[in-house]
């Protein structure tokens, strides 16, 4: 039995599979989805797991290059992009419009995504996969 990091099964698959520029979005439970997309949907019910509890877990096992977010994140002001910028350190984060936030999510076949319960607009980040060496 796994006794830390990511315990949910598909979840720790995926990351693992991921090579460098694969793209994993962790989003609200109002996020539209593509029905043929890769879901592992961890939603219970309204806010449960939060966004930025499975961005914190999610974090200790992927190594992450680069960071989409939607640029109505940063103009909510709920706080929630100060939590993300203090787990990535460092990390370059562009900063898109909502719109082009879901046109990336339907881009290109390597994306998968994680939802969550989180019932705050806009709580959707897109981690571009990074390498651990070179």
């Amino acid at each position: 039995m796994k006794k830390s990091g990511v315990l949910n099964a598909p979840l720790s698959h995926i990351i693992a599979t991921m090579g460098h520029t694969d793209k994993l979005v962790i989003c609200d439970s109002g996020l539209p989805i593509p029905k043929d997309a890769y879901v592992v949907d961890l939603a219970l019910t309204k806010n449960i797991p939060r966004f930025i509890d499975v961005l914190k877990v999610v974090l200790e096992e992927l190594e992450v290059e680069r960071v989409i977010i939607a640029k109505e994140l940063v103009s909510g002001n709920n706080g929630m992009l100060s939590e993300i910028k203090n787990l990535l350190p460092g990390k370059e984060f562009e900063e898109v419009t909502h719109e082009e936030f879901k046109r990336l999510t339907r881009e290109n076949g390597d994306v998968a995504f994680v939802r969550t319960g989180e019932a705050t607009a806009f709580a959707n980040i897109i981690l571009v996969s990074g390498v651990t060496f070179g």
